[in-house]
C-alpha cells in the first residue's frame, strides 16, 4: 500500500516514524538517568559530638571530662570485703523525758492570755514562766454553794473578830487559852474564806513544767476547755531520742551499733535500751541522740541501721549510699568508672551496713571504679 503513495508522503510518515522512536528512547534515558542520580546521593549521618554528655548505643554514658568537673562526679575503687549483719528498722523522734514537759488542765475552765498575750509556738521558756491562766467554769449549783459558803464564812469572821477584840479588852480578866483559841478560830476562818473566794473567782497560773522550746500551742484565748486536756507541749530539741521498733526480740542483746538517715544526712546513736513488753507485736528500742541535730521534730519518721553481732558475716563491696541510683525499670544500679570519660550501668543486689553505706553482694567485681558521687545526675543523661 506504501508502494501506492507518493514519494513525499512516504517521506513524511517515515520522518514521523524516527522522531516517536527517538523521543521514547530519550524518555526511558531521562528516567534511568534521575534513578542512578537518586542513588548516588549522600547519606546524612548524626556526627558525634565530644563536648556533650551521650548514652551509646549499648547502654554506655559518654561524659566529658570537662562535665565530670561540674557535675562533681567522684569515683573510689571497690574490694570484697567481709562486713557485719545489718538490720533496717522504723523509728521516730521523741522527746526525752528528762527534758520535756505538758500542761494539761486540772479543771474546766475557760483560757485567759497573760499580760504579754498567747505563747507562740517555738517560743523559749523557762521553767516556772506563766503561760496562760485557766479561769474555772461550774455550774449554777455549783456556784451558788460556793458562794452560799463564802457568805457564811464572811459571818463567822465578822462574829469571831468581834470576839477577839472584846477579849483583847478584857486581857487579864478572860484565861489566856480562850484568848489564844479566838485568835486561832479567827486566823482559821480568813483562810477558809481566801481558798472559796480563789475558787470561785481566782484564774489558776498555767506554768511551764520545764525548760526549753514550745513545740505545740493546742488552745487560744477564751477557749473552754475541759480537765485533763492538753494546752502546751515544751520539749527541749537538744535532748531528744529516737525510737525504733524490732521485730526480732533478739536484736537488743546482740546490737553493735546504729545510725539513722535524716535526707542525706547521718544521725549517731547510742543504744539506751529495749522495753520488755511488745507494742504491735514488735519490741520498741530507744537511741540517743549523739550529735546535736537542730532540723529535727518530734514525731519525725526515720531509717535506723543496726548492725547485730552474727556468727556468720557477709562478703561484698562496701560502697557510699550516695553512689545508689535506679534505672527505668526502678532496679537498683550503680555507674562503673571503665576508662575515662565512659561509664557503664551495672544492675546490683546490696545489703545496708549503715545510714552512709551499703554492701553490694552481686553486679560488681573486684578492683572496679564505683561512682559514690552524682550517680543520679548520670542516669538522667539520654
Amino acid at each position: 500500500m506504501m508502494r501506492n503513495l507518493p514519494s513525499a508522503l512516504l517521506l513524511l510518515v517515515t520522518s514521523c516514524l524516527l522522531n516517536l522512536t527517538a523521543h521514547t528512547d530519550s524518555a526511558k534515558a531521562h528516567g534511568d538517568a534521575d534513578h542512578d542520580h537518586a542513588e548516588n546521593k549522600p547519606v546524612s549521618t548524626t556526627s558525634f559530638d565530644a563536648s556533650r554528655p551521650q548514652r551509646r548505643l549499648d547502654g554506655s554514658l559518654f561524659i566529658p571530662k570537662s562535665l565530670q568537673h561540674q557535675l562533681l562526679v567522684r569515683t573510689q575503687r571497690v574490694r570484697l570485703e567481709e562486713v557485719q549483719s545489718t538490720l533496717e528498722l522504723s523509728g521516730k523522734v521523741i522527746p526525752d523525758a528528762r527534758g520535756s514537759g505538758r500542761v494539761q488542765a486540772t479543771k474546766g475552765g475557760s483560757i485567759l492570755p497573760t499580760e504579754n498575750g498567747m505563747p507562740l509556738p517555738g517560743k523559749t521558756v523557762r521553767k516556772g514562766d506563766t503561760l496562760a491562766y485557766l479561769s474555772p467554769i461550774s455550774g449554777a449549783i455549783e456556784r451558788a454553794n460556793q458562794l452560799a459558803q463564802a457568805a457564811d464564812l464572811e459571818a463567822q469572821i465578822a462574829i469571831i473578830e468581834r470576839r477577839v477584840k472584846r477579849y483583847a479588852q478584857l486581857e487579864g480578866a478572860i484565861p489566856q487559852k480562850d484568848i489564844d483559841a479566838a485568835i486561832i478560830d479567827y486566823e482559821s476562818l480568813k483562810k477558809r474564806r481566801n481558798l472559796v473566794s480563789a475558787a470561785v473567782n481566782q484564774a489558776e497560773p498555767l506554768v511551764a513544767p520545764a525548760s526549753g522550746i514550745l513545740s505545740a500551742s493546742y488552745v487560744t484565748a477564751g477557749q473552754v476547755v475541759d480537765a485533763k486536756e492538753v494546752l502546751f507541749d515544751i520539749v527541749d530539741p537538744q535532748h531528744l531520742f529516737v525510737e525504733a521498733l524490732a521485730y526480732d526480740t533478739h536484736i537488743a542483746a546482740h546490737l553493735l551499733s546504729a545510725s539513722a538517715l535524716n535526707e542525706g544526712n547521718t544521725i549517731a546513736l547510742k543504744f539506751v535500751g529495749g522495753g520488755a513488753q511488745l507494742r504491735q507485736q514488735a519490741l520498741p528500742l530507744l537511741f540517743q541522740i549523739s550529735s546535736k541535730e537542730s532540723d529535727l521534730a518530734i514525731g519525725q519518721s526515720l531509717r535506723v541501721f543496726v548492725q547485730v553481732a552474727s556468727a556468720t558475716k557477709a562478703k561484698g563491696f562496701i560502697v557510699k549510699r550516695s553512689g545508689l541510683a535506679k534505672n527505668a525499670a526502678g532496679t537498683a544500679i550503680v555507674w562503673v568508672h571503665t576508662n575515662a570519660e565512659t561509664f557503664v550501668e551495672r544492675e546490683v543486689r546490696y545489703l545496708p551496713l549503715d545510714a552512709n553505706h551499703v554492701a553490694v553482694i552481686n553486679g560488681l567485681q573486684e578492683g572496679e571504679r564505683v561512682v559514690v558521687q552524682s550517680a543520679n545526675l548520670l542516669s538522667e543523661v539520654r
